[in-house]
């Protein structure tokens, strides 16, 4: 082969489909299901259930809107919504099987590992079988970290405590539900699962959620959840597991908290274990591996993309990474940047974010102006949002006057912010940006407001 890639997910798959088009041969390795985590057990199926979250919180509030709904009419039946987020799943994985099949690319069941490099090339072990390439690109991917925890083995054993994996099959809402980590999985499962009548409770180590996310963003969005009725215990640890309780310790002192089912979310690292990259002497740092801005690493002709390189483990990131592989392979200029990746928290408000934050700026010594508006200042987020409270801040750099950071919380948030991410990429200047014209009413032209506080 010219190419063989180790991970069907989204950085495999990507670099898979770019390759087989450019007509190179390809083959693709995955031990599980095309589409990997993100299509399978995350992104996806995650964004399927919080959808039926929003339309049943939209229904629950109708009368708000002028449409009235006969008490007790609005039921909420959990079994249809995972049959249906399984459906989505389907026709995605078909559809990026189509892909591949178009691409000519050879798809391989099974667990693949690096078995040696040699001048002709590289090879690699698939159950049993030896295949050699000219190159290869390592996307094998992450899973949960699960700390030693007392009780934690026993309580995965039990389905008590559950990963992102299993609790997106629920066939029946918990009553209670605690949940370990506010990040962005552990939030929008909180989001979720509190909108359906769960009485949800976040444990979180640190004295914030939503991880790097801007303090002022991350403060608004956990006051809505307290007024939906969401606990949140900060500066907190589970320090063990046990049948319908999770013990919790702050400042030293320990507290039982009651549980019908518990989701541990506390982050994912990269899989490399196993499958020959120590051997061959491939470059790690923390479990994982090092890249240059080509995603090559250290050993010619090995290449590598997605959440196995650690950083920022998103799909869109794996995307561009798997691309700047690619490209490099086929001789094609290119480079990875990280400055301008949006990310987005599908919680409701949603969440959107790229670029510097507060906290960032200062720590890298940039000297930075902020403008920050009320989400009133658009129409139609006024018009459709009945009671929102969300903000925009964006951050420019004073001297240069390019923006260097958009945040906001509000509907629609994960799709404004690719507006924000391209300005960011392109360090576009408040003059630049002025000059633009948004579509009206939109919740876009926030942005645009938000750059008319600041001198050009």
């Amino acid at each position: 082969f010219d190419l063989i890639i180790l991970g069907g997910g989204p950085a495999g798959y990507m670099a898979a489909e770019r390759a087989g088009h450019a007509g190179r041969r390809v083959m693709l390795v995955e031990k599980n299901q095309l589409g990997g985590v993100c299509l399978n057990e995350g992104c996806i199926p995650s964004k399927t259930l919080l959808k039926s979250a929003k339309v049943y919180d939209d229904a629950l509030m109708s009368s708000k809107y002028g449409i009235m709904v006969e008490p007790g009419a609005v039921s909420y039946d959990q079994a249809t919504v995972i049959n249906r987020k399984n459906k989505v799943v389907k026709i995605l994985v078909a559809g990026i099987r189509s892909a591949l099949k178009a691409g000519n690319v050879e798809v391989v069941a099974g667990s693949g590992a690096i078995a040696r490099k040699s001048g002709d090339g590289i090879s690699v072990e698939v159950n049993g079988d030896l295949f050699l390439a000219k190159a290869i690109i390592i996307a094998t991917g992450s899973m949960p970290i699960l700390p030693p925890i007392e009780g934690l083995e026993q309580g995965l054993t039990d389905g008590f405590v559950l990963t992102n994996k299993e609790i997106l099959d629920l066939k029946k809402i918990p009553e209670t539900l605690v949940v370990v980590g506010g990040g962005v999985i552990g939030l929008e499962m909180a989001s979720y699962f509190n909108s359906v009548g769960t009485k949800v409770i976040v444990v979180e180590m640190l004295d914030r959620i939503a991880g790097s996310t801007d303090k002022d963003i991350s403060d608004i969005l956990m006051k809505v959840y307290e007024k939906k009725g969401v606990t949140f215990c900060l500066e907190t640890k589970a320090v063990k597991f046990s049948a319908g309780k999770v013990k919790i310790e702050k400042d030293g002192e320990t507290t039982d908290l009651k549980a019908e089912k518990v989701l541990l979310s506390i982050g994912r690292h990269p899989v490399t274990d196993g499958l020959g990259f120590s051997e061959l002497g491939i470059e790690m740092n923390r479990g994982a591996i090092v890249t240059d801005a080509q995603m090559r690493t250290n050993i010619p002709g090995v290449y590598a993309a997605g959440d196995v390189t650690g950083g920022m483990m998103l799909a869109h990131k794996a995307y561009r990474e798997a691309e700047v592989a690619v490209n490099t392979i086929l001789d094609i200029e290119d480079v990875m940047k990280y400055d301008a990746i949006p990310a987005a928290i599908y919680t409701n408000p949603e969440v959107g974010a790229v670029g510097e934050t507060e906290e960032t700026a200062t720590q890298k010594g940039i000297d930075f102006e902020i403008a920050n508006v009320s989400m009133r200042f658009s129409g139609r987020y006024v018009a459709e949002n009945e009671g929102g409270n969300g903000i925009c801040k964006v951050l420019i750099k004073k001297n240069t006057r390019k923006i260097i950071g958009c945040h906001l919380i509000g509907s629609y948030a994960s799709e404004v912010i690719t507006t924000a991410a391209a300005f960011v990429e392109k360090e576009l200047t408040v003059r630049e940006i002025k000059k633009i014209i948004f579509p009206h009413p939109s919740v876009s032209e926030i942005i645009r407001e938000a750059i008319f506080q600041f001198e050009d």
